[in-house]
Parts: structure tokens; C-alpha cells; sequence
């Protein structure tokens, strides 16, 4: 007796989960979710906040980390940027070992609406150093920004006028200012050739590009 041959069976549930994505082929790594939610809660976000700047909505991000929804590679791209860290970190992989000591004339300068920032410690770090130029007159010397986390700057050369709240300062070479970034704050050179200081931030999330307010005006980061 002959038999005939079997139809070919269609895929079953274990090969299609996941298929309905939206954002593209889903990433086959069951143990990101918890990760997902630790970056996210180390930079300070909240689940809202973080998908309002990752333009997702709450519900999709909540899936994500709760291991409902398995993330695209695209959507983990947008998600390190979001959290100014890495691809690497957010899918548990162990961190390489940073170098402790930023050379001269190592990362080349930024610009943004005149101010110029070098990057003067390392990155990925639960703060952030830059050497920054401060021009004289207009543009971010007239922004006033609030935002979680501390600052600490230290001026170089030149003056520098920093308003905290009602108070009003002057501050010369040598001077140091250290405060709540929650304080409504701005900061503009005194004088015409400009100022130059040291500049410290607790900001994990915010990447150099992020500092410049020209890259991302919504976040009102330096």
C-alpha cells in the first residue's frame, strides 16, 4: 500500500512569537527585559519619561520590560541613546574596563550655538566632566534650565555671571560653584573675550551631544 506524503506543516506558536512586532524581527534574548528596566531606573527616568524620549508609549515599554514584548535591534539602538549608554549594556554584556585618564588632545570639541565643550573625564560614568567655552552674549547665556541631579563648575580664565534662583554671582578665575540642578539656573560669560571653566554633572543619561543645547533643546542639558 502506498502512502502519500505528508503536507508540509506550517510554523507553529514557538516560531512565530514575537513575528507581530512592529518595530522589525524581534532580538532572541529572553534575559534583556530585567536590563532593560535597571538602565533605565539607574539613569533616573521614569517609565513615562523614558518612553515620552524613546517615542514610545508607556504600555509598549512596560511590555518590553517585562519580557511581553521582545525588543528589535532598532528599538535597542534608540533605547541606549535614550539612556546614553550602550547596546552592550543594556543587554547585560560585563562593561570593558575604562580607562581612567583622558589625554590632551584626545575627543575633539563639540559646538553648540557658540559654546564649545571638550569632553574632560570618561563616559558611561555616574557623572560627567567637560572643559566648556562660554562666548560672550546671547544665546545659551539667556537660557534658564532646570533639571534633576547636582553641578559643579570651576572658572579658568575670564568671568562668569551665574544666576541660582533670585541670587545673582560674579565669579572670577579661581571661583567655584557647586548646586542643586532642581535650582532654576544660568550661566553667561562676563566679559567680551568669553570664560572658560571646568564643568561637572551627575547626569548619567546625557551624552556629549546631549550637553550641547543645540542637539537636544526639549532636555535643556549642557
Amino acid at each position: 500500500m502506498t502512502t502519500r506524503p505528508e503536507a508540509p506543516q506550517g510554523p507553529g506558536p514557538a516560531d512565530t512569537q514575537g513575528s507581530g512586532d512592529p518595530d522589525g524581527a524581534p532580538v532572541e534574548l529572553p534575559a534583556v527585559a530585567p536590563h532593560l528596566r535597571e538602565v533605565r531606573r539607574r539613569a533616573g527616568l521614569t517609565l513615562e519619561a523614558a518612553a515620552a524620549r524613546a517615542s514610545l508609549s508607556p504600555a509598549h515599554l512596560s511590555r518590553l520590560e517585562t519580557g511581553r514584548r521582545r525588543p528589535s535591534l532598532p528599538l535597542l539602538l534608540e533605547l541606549a541613546r535614550t539612556y546614553g549608554t550602550t547596546v552592550s549594556e543594556l543587554l547585560g554584556e560585563t562593561p570593558a574596563v575604562a580607562d581612567p585618564v583622558v589625554r590632551a588632545g584626545g575627543p575633539g570639541a563639540r559646538e553648540a550655538d557658540g559654546w564649545t565643550y571638550w569632553q574632560a573625564g570618561g563616559s558611561g560614568r555616574g557623572m560627567q566632566a567637560l572643559r566648556v567655552h562660554v562666548p560672550y552674549g546671547g544665546g545659551q547665556g539667556e537660557l534658564v534650565r532646570v533639571h534633576p541631579g547636582e553641578e559643579w563648575l570651576y572658572v579658568l580664565t575670564g568671568r562668569l555671571r551665574l544666576h541660582l534662583g533670585e541670587k545673582r554671582y560674579l565669579l572670577e578665575p579661581g571661583d567655584s560653584a557647586h548646586f542643586d540642578s532642581l535650582t532654576p539656573h544660568r550661566i553667561g560669560a562676563a566679559e567680551s573675550g568669553g570664560a572658560d571653566l571646568l564643568f561637572v554633572h551627575t547626569l548619567l543619561q546625557s551624552s556629549l551631544a546631549g550637553l550641547c543645547l543645540g542637539g537636544a533643546p526639549t532636555t535643556h542639558h549642557r
